[in-house]
């Protein structure tokens, strides 16, 4: 990967193409999710490229205490991790030929890297690739603090 650029385009990296059948990953709820997203505090985003070619992107908002990402929780997480600002890392996706290069954590670290919220959270399906996407962030130091309550509503 060459480069990463901070802003982020139409959804047609090619990521998402094998899922866009099912309800949550479908184009229209993804702009919305996207739109949302891109007005919520602290928003930012990278594209990863080779060359000329967007292979990847990531985004990701400051959220608080009371945001509606903590009430999303199985259980309610302690005070002193949502008393202060933190960074959710909302989506991180790389198209097929560049999984296992290192393309993810790259984006990752353009995108989180120099945030200035001292946490990181994220939601990870612990089947999504069976079981190795959720691998992947245990390898770059994530660990499982909580589950997401049974609410019936697809990840936003």
């Amino acid at each position: 990967m060459a480069s990463t650029s901070p802003a982020y385009g139409d959804s047609g990296l090619g990521v998402r193409a094998p899922l866009l059948h099912l309800p949550n990953y479908a184009v229209a709820t993804f702009t919305e999710r996207l739109d949302r997203h891109g007005g919520e505090p602290g928003f930012e985003a990278v594209i990863g490229y080779d060359a000329d070619e967007p292979i990847g992107y990531a985004y990701g908002n400051t959220i608080r205490s009371g945001d509606r990402w903590w009430t999303r929780m199985s259980e309610p997480m302690a005070p002193e991790v949502t008393a202060d600002p933190v960074f959710a890392l909302k989506e991180l996706g790389v198209r097929t030929p560049w999984r296992g290069t290192g393309a993810a954590r790259r984006i990752h670290e353009d995108l989180a890297g120099n945030r200035p919220e001292e946490r990181i959270t994220l939601m990870v399906n612990p089947a999504a690739g069976d079981g190795k996407v959720l691998a992947l962030y245990e390898s770059w130091g994530y660990s499982a603090v909580n589950n997401r309550g049974a609410q019936g509503v697809p990840p936003a």
